[in-house]
């Protein structure tokens, strides 16, 4: 007749600690685990920066796309022409005096 009728609170004991250890320990992978909680607000704050520095370099590549534009056999501007000789090639105009 039985073991099974003798210690049915062991019997209910056991199954409420397994139970409670399966609850906790999904409850923690949801938090903590590779794709918890934690996780995915690390995510999102890592896509919002990224987008912030894509953001800036598409401002930057506007910026020299512009500056492209404005030195193409198309169109030149006089002045950032001049710049560039200055900058790159080391010219001066013949009424300037060079201070080192």
């Amino acid at each position: 007749m039985g073991n099974s009728n003798s210690h049915p609170a062991v019997n209910s004991a056991v199954f409420l600690t397994g139970f409670m250890l399966l609850a906790m320990y999904f409850t923690f992978a949801a938090v903590q685990g590779d794709y918890g909680l934690f996780r995915r607000i690390e995510i999102e704050a890592e896509t919002r920066t990224l987008e912030a520095e894509r953001a800036e370099l598409e401002l930057a590549v506007a910026g020299m796309r512009n500056k492209t534009h404005r030195l193409s056999e198309d169109y030149l501007d006089l002045d950032l022409l001049d710049q560039q000789a200055r900058d790159v090639l080391g010219l001066i105009r013949v009424d300037e005096i060079v201070i080192r």
